[in-house]
Order: C-alpha cells, then sequence, then structure tokens
C-alpha cells in the first residue's frame, strides 16, 4: 500500500492507494470514523459495479447504510440534484455524527461532497474515487462544489475529507472515454510540476503499459497536489498552478453544453490552446505546444476545437474563479515541469 498525509492542521487526513481496496472498505473507515450510520452518494454506472459491494461490506460489518446513486455525467453536478439528495439524507435521518461516502468520479465527489459541507451544516466524508480523473486529482484537496448555467464550479467550497481510499483496479471497468479523460489530468501534472512523469508517459505506448504503473502514477499525481494544497489550502496563490488549461477547458466545456468534451478532453484542449496563446505572445518557447500536441495525440486526447463564438469563450472566462477583480490569473507553462502565473486581463484570449 501507498499512502500520503495531506498536512493541514486539524484538516488532515491521509490517502490510501492499493489495489484491492474497494473489498476492504469496513476496516479503512474504521480508523476515522466511530459512528454508525452511512450515506453513500454514487451514480448509476458505478453503482452498477461496485455500489452493492461496498454497501454489503459496511452492513456486514455492522454499520447502517443506504445508498442513492445519480444521473451519471455532469449535468447531475447541479443545484437541480440537491434537493433530491437532502431529501433521501432526511429520510435517512442522517445526524452531524454520521458519514457520508462518495463512490465515484469527479461529478459525484464534488456534488456529494458539496453535500457533505452544506447538509446540517457540515457532515464528515469519505472520498472513494472510481475513475483515473478523480484518483489523481478531484478527490484530493478539499474543493467541492456544483456548476452554474453560467459556468463550472461557481457555487462550491473548501471541505476536505477525512479520508481517501482508492483502489487502482476499480480502472479496470472504466470506459475507454474516461480512461483518456483521466489521461488529460494525469499529462496536466507532468506539465506543470514534474518532468520524469511527463518523460515516463511518453515512453508507454498502450492503456495496460500505463496500468502496470498506474501506482506510482496516482502516487506521483496526488503527491503534487498534496504539497501545493499543504502551502495555499484556499487557492489564493500557487495552488492556481493545478488549474493549467482548466481555464479554457472549462469554458469550452460549457460552450459545449458539457455534453462534448469530458472535463479531461476540455483540460486537454486548453493546455494545448494556452501554451500556442504563451509561444504566439513571446512568453515561452515555441517547441512546448507541439511537446503538449505530441503526448495528448499520443493519450488519444484533442488539442484543438471550432470556436464559432469566441466572445462567448471570453464570457465564460471572465467569470473564472480566478478573476481577481480586474486581472486575470493565467497559468503558462515555462518549460514541461515548471508552470507560473501569469497576471492578465481577459484580453489575453482576443
Amino acid at each position: 500500500m501507498k499512502e500520503l498525509l495531506v498536512n493541514l492542521g486539524e484538516n488532515s487526513y491521509n490517502i490510501e492507494i492499493e489495489k484491492g481496496l474497494i473489498k476492504d472498505v469496513p476496516k479503512r473507515i474504521r480508523k476515522v470514523f466511530n459512528g454508525e450510520k452511512i450515506f453513500i452518494i454514487t451514480d448509476k454506472n458505478v453503482d452498477k459495479y461496485y455500489g452493492d459491494i461496498v454497501l454489503n461490506s459496511l452492513k456486514e460489518d455492522g454499520f447502517i447504510v443506504e445508498k442513492y446513486a445519480i444521473n451519471p455525467g455532469e449535468e447531475s453536478k447541479s443545484f437541480n440534484t440537491l434537493p433530491e439528495v437532502y431529501e433521501k439524507l432526511l429520510d435517512f435521518k442522517l445526524t452531524r455524527k454520521d458519514l457520508i461516502i462518495t463512490l465515484g468520479g469527479g461529478v459525484v465527489g464534488d456534488l456529494g461532497g458539496f453535500v457533505a459541507s452544506t447538509f446540517l451544516r457540515g457532515v464528515s466524508f469519505i472520498q472513494i474515487p472510481t475513475s483515473l480523473l478523480s484518483q489523481v486529482d478531484s478527490s484530493v484537496g478539499g474543493k467541492v462544489g456544483v456548476d452554474l448555467p453560467r459556468g463550472k464550479n461557481l457555487v462550491g467550497s473548501f471541505y476536505q475529507p477525512k479520508r481517501v481510499l482508492i483502489d487502482p483496479n476499480v480502472l479496470n471497468t472504466l470506459d475507454e472515454k474516461f480512461y483518456k479523460d483521466g489521461m488529460g489530468e494525469v499529462i496536466k501534472y507532468g506539465c506543470i510540476r514534474d518532468k520524469d512523469l511527463f518523460n515516463l508517459l511518453n515512453s508507454l505506448n498502450t492503456r495496460e503499459e500505463v496500468m502496470e504503473h498506474i501506482e506510482d502514477i496516482i502516487y506521483t499525481c496526488c503527491n503534487i497536489k498534496r504539497i501545493i494544497v499543504e502551502r495555499d489550502e484556499k487557492d489564493l496563490g500557487e495552488r492556481m498552478i493545478l488549474n493549467f488549461g482548466h481555464t479554457l477547458g472549462h469554458a469550452i466545456e460549457k460552450y459545449y453544453g458539457f455534453s462534448e468534451f469530458t472535463h479531461g478532453e476540455g483540460v486537454a484542449i486548453g493546455m494545448y490552446l494556452i501554451t500556442k496563446l504563451s509561444e504566439n505572445k513571446g512568453l515561452v518557447k515555441k517547441e512546448f505546444s507541439e511537446d503538449i500536441k505530441n503526448i495528448l495525440v499520443r493519450y488519444g486526447l484533442p488539442f484543438e476545437v471550432e470556436l464559432a463564438d469566441k466572445d462567448a469563450i471570453i464570457e465564460t472566462i471572465s467569470l473564472d474563479k480566478k478573476n481577481m477583480g480586474s486581472r486575470l490569473k493565467v497559468i503558462i507553462m515555462k518549460e514541461i515541469g515548471n508552470a507560473e502565473i501569469y497576471d492578465t486581463t481577459v484580453d489575453f484570449f482576443r
């Protein structure tokens, strides 16, 4: 087993990474929870594979457990889903002494974490991420929230889990589209902070080869995020580095109604386009966008997209959380493994 401590004082927690962990959840939960009642939030796709495995193991260990599966997809990460989840929690008579488990990908983790942070003004929760994207990124760091029609993650909070339990074996049931989706975030970590990871990814040729290294890859990404989050928990400085490719990526996702591109695909396009823009403005060396393009193609990820309404993209960017007053913090890659925050305005994208 690989283990990391995210050291945030009283909000500290451990990340456990181990193949087969999904079948051993109760013992790991008892390390941080001594109550009786647990509510599992999942989605209908994940539920088919792992919902009953987790539910039944918890019941067999003596917990009182209820499970609720939302519809899969980004469309569920909205205010429209919240009332139905809150109603289920009320029916279950969940109290502040009880526990919520988010069992799923980024949507389930973000939505379920937001539910945990707001129901009864805060209920403890544990993340069990089941997608590559959530295992390497979204389950760590305490960012929870929902989307608005005008943009992603515009309503949310910082609410740290009590533990993150990662089983790389669950990725074997992951659809190819969502495997590629997660690789978008993995590549991001190589770009921003780890040239060795970037080079490793460039040396692997198949999903099977990636899976041979998957525990180390997940550990590396989580450790990079751990270091950054410990220094900047509330995303006011260095943590913005983690959003390389996201400013444009989120805008593209929204432009296409959150249905054309997954989050990782949006980030992939955003990483390439922001680097191309940075090159054109003389901020970075010319070859970097080609390096990013090549690795995206290697993993079957898009790097360009037709944008008929550029003004709509710029309007979405203007609402981005990295806006500070009239200034916009853009993340640029000065070299592979070294990203920086660049202070500019939305005119950067015109």
